[in-house]
């Protein structure tokens, strides 16, 4: 847990881990390089869409530093598709827990190519948190096709993306990269349906759900909310997907959680549990 004399409010150590935590943002969202042209990847999203978007970056009508900074691309080489608004809110939300003392260990649900995660353990370094675990939980091969008890994901075209199906292997070696693999690193490989359930007990500080489909969606909310401490956040990557939105929806409905959604982005949705 974060250490009763260490003094946070330090003018150089506030300095030192501003620095460290922007650069590892920049670095994670691959946005540190330039011409990003040489970077940006046109395997994304319906290929309607790619052929729109490759036309129009070569008529100049995109700026790929925004898309990259917004989050709307899926990055070549960028160990996270996340932007910076979402990036800098999980890195709040993490600061929050660690400095009110909130119980419980970090997750992303659906964790790609491991760069949120990587942040998460990134802060507990930066605040020398000793006693706490970032889990990575994740198929690693992708998502799953639609399964038809769950019409709400019928038409749902994830599973064919094969930009999706990270390796655990190279997921590891990201955090490699960083110098952040290590014992406060733990990772859930499988469908959530059969991995979260084994963790329906943890307690947690902060849970991220990035399950796009309808039923990875309520797997996570259904087997890690009830975890959550109160004052812990509950973070939602997906909202703009109609099937992800109705499953935080019906969820939220259905156990009357009444604390106000907060939009962090275009995509991106938050609320702290406070009962």
């Amino acid at each position: 847990m974060v250490r009763p004399d260490h003094n946070f409010d330090d003018a150089r150590s506030r300095e030192l881990r501003r620095l460290y935590l922007d650069l590892l943002k920049r670095a994670l969202s691959h946005s540190l390089y330039w011409p990003l042209d040489l970077y940006w990847s046109t395997d994304f999203k319906a290929p309607e869409m790619r052929k729109a978007v490759a036309e129009a970056v070569a008529r100049g009508e995109v700026d790929l530093r925004q898309m990259r900074a917004e989050g709307r691309d899926w990055p070549k080489f960028g160990q996270t598709m996340v932007g910076m608004r979402r990036l800098d809110n999980v890195q709040r939300c993490v600061e929050s827990v660690l400095v009110d003392r909130v119980a419980g260990d970090l997750i992303e649900a659906g964790t790609w190519r491991g760069g949120v995660a990587i942040l998460m353990r990134g802060l507990l370094r930066a605040f020398g948190v000793t006693d706490r675990t970032v889990y990575a939980a994740d198929s690693f091969c992708g998502l799953p096709p639609p399964n038809p008890q769950y019409p709400a994901d019928a038409s749902d075209p994830h599973h064919t993306a094969d930009v999706l199906a990270v390796s655990r292997e190279d997921v590891e070696q990201n955090f490699r990269l960083y110098d952040l693999l290590d014992r406060q690193v733990a990772f859930l490989e499988g469908w959530f349906r059969d991995t979260l359930p084994r963790v329906r007990n943890h307690t947690w500080a902060v849970v991220r759900v990035d399950g796009d489909m309808y039923e990875s969606t309520m797997d996570a909310l259904e087997n890690l909310y009830p975890g959550l401490s109160v004052g812990g956040y509950l973070i939602i990557d997906d909202f703009a997907h109609e099937p992800c939105r109705r499953a935080v929806q019906e969820f939220r409905a259905e156990r009357s959680i009444e604390e106000p959604i907060e939009e962090i982005d275009w995509t991106g949705v938050f609320w702290r549990r406070r009962s």
